[in-house]
């Protein structure tokens, strides 16, 4: 039965099953159990189905949201599915991991008038439906005789991979770690997306002809002219990401204790640190641990060593809750699970003990100041406010940047003063045939707009190969 839209109006938004807060704390099993096929097709009923919708420019890969939604209130999740892998080569992690409510979600035309249609939560559950209920269908196109060498595993090489192998190209990945997926593996926590949906994902690709070679770290085995000359490959896309940590520069990182919290996570993701001593790779068992950074690393961070033990887990941000970079249902999550937030406050010194190790962090409040070039009101050091937060770890999460190792062993590519890769329209660098997206052009992001990037050029560096000659 077709629904009026003041029926679907009246819909209320679902509820997504979670662990209960106290449980979930204790464990790496994922957070969000994903709805029931019925209350799926009820949320897919509260989609207007608008003409022109707003909410498909709200994604960067471009899903026909009102199309995959229609399917769904149908019943016809072959037909949703179809339309979802049509234009999203990963919906089983973008229905985890992004943050619809500042995309789709938020063009949604039922916004400011009731909650907006839960686009993120039948992503998740048309894609785990599909990973579950039918085998991939796998279309080779005819071959073009070209061949296409990815820079990195991750969102954005995953993304451009699989749809020029959609296109008949011949792709090889190049991944510098043993694992492909890239920060899908080593920075994001399995209670947030697990590993399996990864794997899953991935093997997908390989059945699409995409070829993934571990170990493989592009700027010292091969360069990126070993890839054009020696090589053979008529383009090359750079999606090596941003992973070189940034540290705040204060007295006693040296300590032992102190974490980047690209290491801190690789150790307990990709290394399995949290099943120790089953994993060979460990990390400090700290009863206190101290966090700082508001984004959505910080809040992985300080998540992770809840759950490995640490009592408090205390995250440190210098903003106030408004202004955090992180996802609203993370912030959440993270208070439910037990974490504690000191806001406006930021560290000014790591304290040790005697022998080297942390012991504490002395921090200073402050107080928000003028919007500074973010937008977001500049915080201002507070005189005579200083405190000390004991820890045993303190781990940086304020940002990261691009690794130079790539770039300085090609110097013909053009970078910015951050080091960053420029590109043009068409995401083509300064060199010919090489094209870069993802962090190692826009600085650290979120996997949809690395994931939006790798689309993008995939669809330039094919009109390239076919007017190469």
């Amino acid at each position: 039965m077709t629904l009026k839209a003041s029926e679907r109006m009246k819909i209320p938004r679902q509820h997504m099953p979670e662990q209960d807060p106290g449980q979930r704390a204790t464990n790496f099993g994922e957070v969000n159990f994903g709805l029931a096929c019925e209350a799926a097709r009820t949320e897919a009923d509260r989609c207007l189905g608008c003409k022109g919708a707003k909410c498909i420019g709200g994604c960067p890969v471009g899903v026909d949201i009102p199309g995959f939604l229609g399917a769904l209130s149908e019943g016809n999740l072959d037909k949703a599915a179809d339309i979802l892998f049509d234009a999203n080569v990963l919906p089983g992690i973008t229905g985890r991991v992004c943050p619809q409510e500042t995309q789709c979600e938020a063009l949604c035309i039922r916004t400011g008038k009731s909650e907006p249609v839960a686009v993120g939560y039948l992503e998740r559950f048309v894609a785990d439906w599909a990973r579950e209920h039918r085998t991939t269908k796998v279309q080779h196109p005819p071959a073009t005789g070209k061949r296409v060498a990815v820079v990195g595993s991750g969102p954005a090489g995953l993304t451009c991979a699989g749809e020029l192998a959609k296109k008949g190209h011949q792709v090889t990945i190049y991944e510098a770690l043993h694992k492909p997926g890239g920060v899908l593996v080593y920075g994001i926590p399995e209670f947030r997306l697990p590993k399996k949906i990864v794997d899953s994902e991935v093997e997908k690709l390989k059945q699409l002809g995409v070829r993934i070679e571990c170990n493989i770290i592009i700027g010292q085995t091969y360069t990126i002219s070993d890839l054009l000359n020696e090589q053979g490959f008529d383009a090359v896309f750079i999606a090596n990401g941003a992973g070189l940590p940034v540290f705040l520069g204060i007295p006693g990182e040296n300590l032992k204790g102190v974490y980047s919290a690209n290491e801190y996570l690789t150790r307990v993701n990709l290394m399995g640190a949290y099943r120790f001593p089953e994993s060979p790779t460990p990390v400090i068992d700290a009863p206190q641990v101290v966090v700082v950074g508001g984004g959505n690393t910080a809040m992985d961070a300080v998540r992770t060593a809840r759950r490995l033990g640490a009592s408090p887990a205390t995250l440190i941000y210098r903003r106030s809750r408004q202004e955090m970079p992180a996802r609203v249902e993370e912030v959440k999550h993270a208070e439910e699970e037990g974490v504690t937030y000191h806001f406006l406050v930021n560290p000014v010194e790591i304290l040790g003990t005697d022998d080297g190790w942390v012991r504490a962090v002395r921090c200073q409040n402050r107080e928000l100041g003028e919007p500074d070039d973010s937008g977001r009101r500049r915080p201002i050091a507070v005189p005579g406010s200083e405190f000390e937060v004991p820890c045993q770890v303190f781990i940086e999460a304020i940002g990261t940047r691009a690794n130079p190792l790539l770039t300085q062993t090609t110097p013909e590519l053009k970078v910015n003063k951050w080091g960053y890769i420029e590109v043009d329209d068409k995401n083509m660098t300064s060199v010919p045939g090489v094209f870069a997206g993802g962090d190692i052009v826009r600085g650290a992001a979120t996997v949809i707009l690395a994931m939006g990037d790798g689309k993008k050029t995939a669809a330039a560096m094919h009109d390239y190969l076919l007017n190469q000659d």
